[in-house]
């Protein structure tokens, strides 16, 4: 179960930095970001569906939609100069705590 867990979390970086290269795209027209992007978010996907043949899908999406979700936000307000307040820090800790929920009533 560890290495399910070590490649997930492997899927979430990948998926990360894609989404975080996603604005050097320019929707798209710069095609060697375009490819990096498209290339790391196939990568990602394809590692998620791997993990999924040992964890339970639930938990599995959770983790990665929640912690990648939060690894992006925290990317954008200290590398990519977006703002961050009262309403984005509540949304993400809502979101940690759903994926806590979500992975703790999987453990029974």
């Amino acid at each position: 179960m560890f290495a399910a867990w070590a490649i997930l979390s492997l899927a979430i970086v990948i998926e990360v930095v894609a989404t975080a290269l996603l604005p050097r795209t320019g929707g798209f027209t710069v095609p060697g970001w375009t490819l990096l992007v498209i290339g790391g978010y196939s990568v990602s996907i394809w590692l998620l569906a791997y993990v999924v043949k040992t964890m339970p899908v639930s938990i599995a999406y959770a983790v990665w939609s929640g912690a990648g979700t939060a690894l992006v936000a925290v990317i954008g307000v200290t590398m990519l100069g977006e703002d961050v307040d009262a309403v984005k820090v509540a949304g993400l800790t809502a979101i940690v705590a759903g994926v806590v929920l979500v992975n703790l009533q999987g453990a029974h």
